[in-house]
């Protein structure tokens, strides 16, 4: 008779993959947002397609540098803060592996083991990898899978250019009356299902996160494009 264990995937690069989807999610959607605001503000404005195409095309490069900048700034302070954590542990069992080891054993206590085997599994994990077991459970950081800051850089950017593409195309194809309202369709269909799929990742509610997008994103289009029209009518 044999015996099959169903375990589920961990450890290794979940911090990257969750990093990168965070990224992603939140490239993409501001992506969608952005650029479609600046576009239909624009038509608001003119119904030259130039300005438009202009307009639309600065915000789409502009955005996804920045977007990459942000999250390259962001993440590579959390990576130093972490290698600071780790450096810190590491003189730390160097310099007074006792107290460590009573620190090891107390946090394990105070997760509900007994003394006696809180002490013996603080000595079994020592002896295997200290460094390894303190970051673990006293600060949540495995050392083999730090953040990255490239990664979240580049999926980002690649992200919130895939998302501004959707308004950019529904703002330039179409005729110039059915400019506006295709876009504004494009953006809220696409943000709901953003919205799905980051609350399938996330394991939250669908309809919350859905409506959260949709409700944020037709009102930054209505206001931009509100703008657009009163600043082109004030100007002719």
């Amino acid at each position: 008779m044999s015996t099959t264990f169903h375990t589920e995937p961990q450890g290794a690069g979940l911090g990257q993959r969750l990093n990168w989807l965070r990224a992603g999610v939140l490239g993409a959607n501001d992506g969608i947002v952005s650029v479609a605001a600046v576009a239909v503000g624009v038509a608001g404005a003119t119904t030259d397609l130039g300005p438009i195409i202009t307009a639309s095309s600065a915000a789409l490069v502009g955005g996804a540098i920045s977007m990459a900048l942000g999250e390259y700034v962001s993440v590579s302070s959390q990576r130093d803060t972490e290698r600071a954590l780790i450096e810190k542990e590491k003189r730390e069992l160097a310099e007074m592996p006792e107290q460590e080891l009573a620190e090891l054993a107390e946090l394990y206590r105070e997760k509900g083991l007994s003394e006696e085997t809180a002490l013996k599994v603080a000595e079994e994990l020592t002896a295997h990898d200290a460094l390894g077991a303190h970051l673990d459970i006293e600060l949540g950081i495995d050392p083999d899978d730090l953040t990255s800051p490239w990664q979240a850089a580049v999926s980002s950017a690649i992200a919130f250019t895939l998302g501004a593409l959707l308004p950019f195309l529904a703002i330039v194809l179409p005729p110039a009356e059915w400019r506006v309202p295709t876009t504004f369709v494009a953006v809220l269909i696409a943000l709901a299902l953003t919205g799905t799929i980051s609350a399938r990742l996330g394991g939250a509610g669908k309809r919350r996160a859905v409506t959260r997008l949709v409700v944020g994103g037709a009102l930054a289009l209505a206001v931009t494009w509100a703008l657009g029209l009163l600043l082109g009518t004030s100007v002719a």
